[in-house]
């Protein structure tokens, strides 16, 4: 999520209520999640465990709930709670505005575009040229759509992420504050659901073709024209490759990378990073034809 314009540590730091390490007209852009955080931006971490991780990442400054050794071109923030105070700040810049209609005042809907009966576009949404929004789609806040883009009735795009963290009485939901980019000739089915990015964008790239009945986690990056059957459901934080093909009710773990113009055939359970080029299938989905062999001899050992 990037900030208006550049603010201080000293800002951030007033602004959660924090102590901070570094100099305090250091210039911070925006927030962001440490498998897309960028120079400039701030990353939190509140387990040990991910210290070395986050301290190494491309994040300028670290939310942290421990006092570090710091990389000299790296800042702190120091917070009791690094995940309550990484919502406080993207809550203070981004906030909930209530509509009541179904199309927002600043949304641009582009030429030859047709937007059916019952659909809402929230605000700040872009919708290229010659484009068919059938009924009853839900357009959320920021989403970005490209050109020639058809997307089929119930639909919904941009809902927030599933990203929660266990406290002892309750989850604490990670407000989401990314949003959702459909890139050109996209044609998305019935009933889908395309989460935002809970700090960046959540991405169905250029010419990709997804059937009914999918979901699609936060912050996942579909490639160009990947081909995506009915029923599979794609976790948070994926890099699906180009020209992937995903049969019917696959389902993927989170964080994971896809290479290109792989094939994962149907109800496969994908649990670990896949190679470019080669098909996949079975739980935990390994290459077809070794799945398939394993599953002959357990036939014959039956017998």
């Amino acid at each position: 999520m990037k900030f208006p314009h550049s603010y201080t540590l000293k800002n951030i730091a007033s602004i959660i209520g924090c102590r901070y390490i570094g100099k305090e007209d250091f210039p911070i852009y925006g927030t962001n999640e440490i498998h897309r955080v960028k120079e400039g931006e701030i990353v939190f971490v509140d387990h040990p465990k991910y210290y070395d991780k986050a301290l190494q990442s491309k994040a300028s400054v670290i939310l942290i709930n421990k006092k570090v050794e710091c990389p000299e071109n790296k800042a702190l923030l120091l917070s009791e709670d690094p995940f309550r105070d990484f919502n406080k700040i993207n809550d203070y810049f981004v906030k909930f505005i209530p509509q009541n209609k179904l199309l927002s005042d600043d949304a641009k809907i582009g030429k030859n575009t047709i937007i059916q009966p019952g659909v809402y576009i929230g605000k700040n949404v872009k919708i290229g040229d010659n484009c068919i929004i059938f009924p009853n789609v839900t357009i959320h806040d920021n989403t970005i759509i490209g050109n020639n883009v058809i997307i089929q009735s119930g639909t919904i795009i941009g809902g927030d992420g599933f990203y929660y963290k266990n406290r002892v009485d309750y989850y604490d939901r990670l407000k989401s504050v990314g949003n959702v980019i459909i890139e050109d000739y996209v044609e998305i089915g019935s009933n889908c659901t395309i989460d935002k990015g809970v700090t960046d964008s959540t991405i169905i790239g250029e010419g990709s073709k997804l059937d009914n009945l999918i979901q699609i986690g936060h912050d996942t990056v579909v490639g160009k024209k990947c081909l995506i059957a009915s029923q599979v459901g794609i976790a948070g934080c994926c890099n699906i490759g180009d020209e992937v093909t995903i049969w019917g009710q696959a389902g993927f773990a989170s964080s994971l990378t896809i290479g290109r113009k792989a094939v994962i055939l149907a109800q496969s359970g994908v649990s670990k990073n896949l190679e470019a080029g080669k098909t996949y299938f079975g739980y935990p989905a390994e290459e077809a034809k070794k799945k398939l062999k394993e599953l002959a001899t357990l036939k014959r050992l039956v017998k």
